[in-house]
């Protein structure tokens, strides 16, 4: 009887399990990704798995049990290709959603109010609110910075449209007191991007041509860069003119210079000019403008330290003295380093890349904390602020803008160390569902506890997808599609929050999150888009907008009249192939594209780093 009783036992266990597994399918069909996002197919087709071996041979690698732990069995595997789509849906939508809301409620003004579905230009009232008055000068900001964006995801009637308008209606004859650093990076740096999509001869993205198009983008931008000139006029060093109160180059475009103009300027913003100004003087022939940006770079170069080589935060343009004498990755500092490389990406100047390679090395040597990333003991590696004469540490804060140096990581292909990096960024975003302007390493804690839709994170998690492919990437980028619609969106667009644990809200959406944060969620989703299919190269500047890495900007006509001593070599063909430094990417073996980028005891420990656990 005994046996009799283990048969039976054993049939009506094989019966239960047919029965669960019947009903998974169904119980799969009622969980959502997300409110705002549609729910799986019932019957998604096979998924893509790792090439043969791959799994067992990344099991043995990590040392992985079977079944693995929390943070294999979240982050690791193939991506649903539907969930992919859904998400580069979605993506689109956000961004479709703040700009029909900003063209609805906000044109021709420079901003969109999200919460009181208003537009915003400057601040007439009040000259000392930076805050508004660096960015908004009265020309219809947020259309301009849109305009790439627009054409990235194949939207080609509304870039037409769009290019018209701002043709028919932008004008930089104002009297509007403006950051030379922003109105490049956002403006200057637009106008060119979407000038040199409209006369690709290539089409990437589709049909933008505009009709009776006669370069009126391109007359824009050459307009708006010689109302910004005579901030590099009458300096002792060559290091573009201050604005007053606060350490960035200001001009005013119809008055120019301020006559109550302070003499400090932040590095970044008067050194990360040379990308924008270079494409113009190539475009138009006419060496002025990359001329002041080079002078300019090379002035800040002089003045780094002779100790550490590291250069300071804020600087006095008359005498070359710094004022500010921390030297860190973050705001004041960030953007000079990205464009010492893309510089020479680009324009394959040498110089610029011997600067990056020294500025590079005195980083890794002076700011990096931590030990070697994925292996041994100690702590994650963490880049911090110190003393640009001593390397000593100054304080225990990072800035959101820091998020971005992963990405830059990539472009020279240090991609180990940039998967470290970009994994304590994440954590802080795991946290609070954003990233806080500034974060207390030491308090594990916001010190400035907002967050104005910044892209850095996104930046860096698309350029590491896209060097490793590894799924745990899209993983992220769904969080933080998520966690923007969920405590960002607003009424009539997406607003700042006040308040990243809070979640509070400001009523503000700056440009930057239709011309970045849409274009690389939506790029980090869409596998097939040009930017990734077509063939051409292209970079992207500190603002997100696109431009084609072509002969044309490798070429000039004035190195016979740059001063002495101020030419440089250009790169050959062979070593501005390995700018990108693309072959270092297989670095990464395959048998780890499917699993965590780094070890989930790293991840943990990172994780409790920022007090998530």
């Amino acid at each position: 009887m005994r046996w009799r009783s283990v048969v039976l036992g054993l049939l009506l266990l094989r019966l239960g399990l047919q029965a669960l597994l019947a009903l998974l399918p169904a119980l799969a069909r009622g969980l959502c990704l997300h409110p705002r996002l549609p729910c799986p197919s019932p019957r998604p087709p096979a998924l893509p798995g790792p090439p043969p071996g791959a799994a067992a041979r990344g099991a043995r690698l990590w040392g992985a049990a079977a079944g693995g732990d929390e943070y294999e069995r979240r982050y690791s595997g193939a991506f649903p290709p539907q969930l992919r789509a859904r998400l580069r849906d979605a993506a689109r939508g956000m961004f479709v959603f703040g700009y029909d809301s900003y063209m609805e409620h906000a044109f021709p003004r420079d901003e969109l109010d999200p919460l009181h579905c208003r537009g915003r230009g400057p601040d007439r009232r009040d000259p000392s609110n930076l805050n508004i008055n660096d960015v908004l000068g009265n020309y219809s900001l947020t259309l301009i910075d849109a305009l790439d964006t627009l054409a990235v995801m194949g939207n080609s009637s509304e870039f037409q449209k769009a290019v018209k308008l701002v043709i028919d209606t932008v004008s930089f004859d104002k009297d509007s007191t403006v950051q030379v650093f922003e109105a490049t990076i956002r403006v200057l740096g637009s106008l060119l991007s979407a000038h040199i999509i409209i006369t690709d001869t290539k089409q990437p993205f589709g049909d933008m041509t505009i009709k009776d198009y006669d370069n009126e983008l391109l007359h824009l931008a050459h307009d708006l860069a010689v109302r910004l000139l005579p901030a590099f006029e009458n300096t002792k060093t060559g290091i573009p003119y201050p604005r007053p109160l606060c350490p960035c180059s200001q001009v005013n475009l119809k008055k120019g210079v301020p006559p109550d103009s302070h003499n400090e300027t932040c590095t970044a913003g008067a050194g990360s000019l040379l990308v924008e100004f270079g494409i113009l003087s190539r475009l138009l022939g006419d060496s002025t403008f990359e001329w002041v940006a080079r002078r300019a770079v090379k002035a800040l170069w002089s003045l780094r330290s002779n100790n550490t080589g590291l250069l300071g935060n804020v600087v006095n343009i008359q005498t070359g003295h710094w004022v500010g004498k921390q030297s860190g990755l973050g705001a004041g500092s960030d953007s000079f380093y990205e464009y010492l490389l893309k510089s020479y990406i680009l324009f394959g100047e040498k110089e610029d890349l011997e600067m990056f390679n020294s500025a590079y090395q005195n980083i890794q040597n002076h700011l990096r904390r931590g030990e070697a990333c994925n292996e041994g003991e100690g702590d994650p590696p963490l880049y911090v602020n110190v003393n640009m004469y001593t390397g000593q540490l100054m304080n225990t804060w990072i800035d959101s803008l820091q998020a971005f140096f992963p990405g830059l990581q990539v472009l020279i292909g240090d991609v180990e160390d940039a998967i470290c990096l970009h994994a304590f960024y994440y954590a802080i975003w795991k946290r609070y569902g954003a990233l806080p302007e500034r974060y207390n390493w030491q308090l594990q804690a916001p010190d400035v506890p907002f967050y104005p839709l910044r892209p850095e994170l996104v930046e860096s998690t698309y350029l590491l997808y896209q060097a490793t492919k590894n799924p745990f990437y899209l993983h992220v980028g769904m969080d933080i599609l998520q966690s923007l619609e969920k405590y960002t969106k607003a009424k009539c667009g997406y607003a700042t929050l006040h308040h990243v644990v809070e979640k509070t809200k400001e009523d503000r959406m700056e440009s930057f999150f239709l011309s970045e944060t849409c274009k690389y969620l939506y790029l980090l989703f869409d596998e097939e888009n040009p930017v990734h299919r077509s063939g051409n190269k292209f970079m992207f500047t500190t603002e997100g907008h696109v431009v084609s890495v072509d002969e044309r900007f490798r070429s000039s006509l004035w190195e016979d009249i740059l001063p002495a001593g101020e030419g440089s070599l250009k790169a050959k063909p062979s070593e501005l192939k390995a700018a990108n430094f693309s072959s270092n990417c297989n670095r990464v073996p395959d048998e780890r594209r499917y699993l965590l980028p780094l070890k989930s005891n790293y991840m943990r420990q990172i994780d409790r780093m920022v007090g998530l656990i």
